[in-house]
């Protein structure tokens, strides 16, 4: 068992599945002499070589378009959006070609790529450089999209990610990047599609992803101080969702508050409240309440930044209604 930070965890995650697999290669903006702008990728062209580790023009649709051909040709490529704030300059790549391809083909082309990517807020990188933008991932069929939140799931989802024969999205939160965490030794593999239970309580159902399940683990800690022992479920993917471990502890807890940093319009909380009111409404005590940032660009200024993003404090506010 080793102690890493998330960030040498996306290293490790990529040098494994390298190593494991020739057909594995990582392109992307400064991924290979800088080790990546947020040293993530530190290590990997001393490791494995320049053929395999390539630094890419400043290009998303560059990135992408090439990362696409290899797939399409045998490759395995790992390719890195620097902030997830610019798939919007490479939107149609992602969400016409990418997800598309096999679907169009009728599975005679497929693509096996992972595209990596800095989300979230909380860096103080602005408002074109903060966004939460799975939920606008979430929403293209035919990507898979998952989101750490701990060095030993970076690892697991991304090897996962690798080896998936269909395109993934990982969203790496850049708030998460310092934080360390305990990892097992030996090769790492995770399973898309499978949530996390990080606490067990029999009053509510806390469900978040990513930076924001820290966020609900010190809200339950603080509850259980009261008197509320709340579940917490870490999402950890999007597509696949699984909804069996949320419905399961919402008709055990009878109450559902979701932790969620994409603004309020259209965030994955919404669709998770809408299947649990469609699959178990009538095990509900009470109404789903979705803590999230609201519907407006993040602030700059460190305190209106904190503001907008949930917090523990906005929790602790949201539970009271949610147990009614």
């Amino acid at each position: 068992m080793a102690e890493l930070t998330y960030r040498e965890a996306v290293a490790r995650a990529i040098a494994q599945e390298m190593e494991r697999d020739p057909s594995v290669v990582l392109l992307g903006e400064d991924v290979a002499g800088a080790g990546g702008a947020f040293k993530a990728t530190g290590g990997l062209l001393e490791r494995f070589g320049p053929e395999r580790v390539r630094d890419t023009p400043i290009s998303e649709q560059a990135i992408l378009g090439a990362a696409m051909g290899a797939a399409m040709t045998g490759l395995r490529p790992i390719a890195e959006v620097m902030f997830s704030d610019f798939f919007a300059v490479c939107w149609d790549m992602v969400a016409n070609q990418i997800a598309k391809s096999r679907y169009m083909t009728a599975g005679q082309v497929q693509l096996p790529l992972v595209v990596r990517s800095g989300n979230g807020g909380g860096s103080r990188f602005g408002a074109q450089h903060s966004q939460s933008v799975e939920n606008w991932a979430m929403a293209v069929p035919g990507l898979k999209v998952v989101a750490p939140s701990c060095p030993s799931d970076v690892i697991g989802l991304l090897a996962a990610a690798v080896r998936d024969p269909d395109p993934v999205l990982v969203f790496e939160h850049k708030s998460l990047y310092p934080t360390k965490g305990e990892v097992p030794d030996g090769e790492l593999v995770g399973h898309l599609g499978q949530a996390a239970l990080r606490r067990q309580g029999g009053d509510l159902t806390l469900v978040a992803l990513a930076a924001m399940v820290p966020v609900a683990l010190e809200a339950a800690e603080r509850l259980a101080a009261e008197g509320v022992q709340a579940t917490v479920i870490d999402l950890r993917s999007l597509v696949p969702l699984d909804v069996s471990t949320v419905l399961s502890s919402v008709s055990a807890t009878g109450h559902l508050v979701t932790v969620e940093e994409n603004p309020r319009l259209c965030g994955w909380g919404a669709e998770l409240a809408s299947i649990v009111a469609e699959e178990c409404f009538y095990d509900l005590d009470g109404p789903i309440v979705r803590v999230t940032t609201p519907h407006v660009p993040l602030p700059a200024a460190d305190s209106l930044e904190d503001l907008a993003r949930p917090s523990v404090a906005r929790v602790l506010e949201a539970v009271p209604r949610a147990l009614g």
